[in-house]
């Protein structure tokens, strides 16, 4: 194995698109993957330079009972509750991250 390094990325968004098929609350009760993919394209829409941006989908963060959650690293940015309405405010703050980094 290589040596750890440090993420390419200036921010990662991780959208949790976990599933617990109706067992528990879960991510995924909240269209998560919807707003994955949606968010995913208004990313790139923006512009952000190549290489600067990531957008994943993840699976547990943990605290599904408040998600959907998306989360920025690696400012430490989270997000609870998520609806589509939110994807400008997601990107504002990785635009003021992105910002600050410079």
């Amino acid at each position: 194995m290589e040596s750890p390094k440090t993420t390419p990325y200036k921010c990662h968004v991780f959208v949790c698109v976990n599933d617990r098929g109706g067992t528990r609350k879960s991510c995924a009760d909240g269209n998560s993957k919807e707003i994955a993919a949606r968010l995913k394209e208004a990313a790139k829409a923006r512009g952000f330079p190549p290489g600067e941006v990531r957008v994943s989908q993840s699976l547990c963060l943990g605290l599904c009972d408040f998600g959907p959650n998306v989360v920025i690293y690696p400012q430490r940015i989270w997000f609870q509750a998520v609806t589509a309405d939110d994807i400008d405010r997601i990107l504002g703050a990785v635009e003021n991250a992105l910002r600050e980094w410079s």
